[in-house]
């Protein structure tokens, strides 16, 4: 059974940092891409794809929002995969989910992401 879950999030002032891990397991990690999705405040609002990494051969993608400020990065020893953000803004708060995909596509459209974690709270105070 695939699992992943993440960890890092929390409450931070408007230019902080914070690191968000996702640890997966159940899966051969090698072979998957993973991605991180945010969903802001409001019913409405659609799951954002943030950043995504191939664990194959290392490609990334960042959403131009984060670009310059967030980094992914895999720790094949570990499994997990780290989203450092950096200069935070109060536009960054959001529940943060890590996704797993069995392939890579350009945009790393959610749909290609078959399993997810459980998501994790971002709060930037202004």
């Amino acid at each position: 059974e695939v699992q992943l879950v993440e960890s890092g999030g929390g409450l931070v002032q408007a230019g902080g940092s914070l690191r968000l891990s996702c640890a997966a397991s159940g899966l051969i990690f090698d072979d998957y891409t993973i991605g991180w999705f945010r969903q802001a405040p409001g019913l409405e609002r659609e799951r954002e794809g943030v950043s995504c990494i191939s664990n194959v051969d290392g490609r990334t993608r960042y959403a131009d929002s984060v670009k310059g400020r967030f980094a992914v990065s895999s720790d094949h020893a570990k499994n997990t995969v780290y989203l450092e953000m950096k200069n935070l803004k109060p536009d960054d708060t959001a529940v943060y989910y890590c996704g797993a995909a069995e392939v890579w596509g350009s945009r790393c459209p959610s749909a290609y992401f078959g399993w997810w974690g459980q998501g994790i709270q971002v709060t930037v105070s202004s």
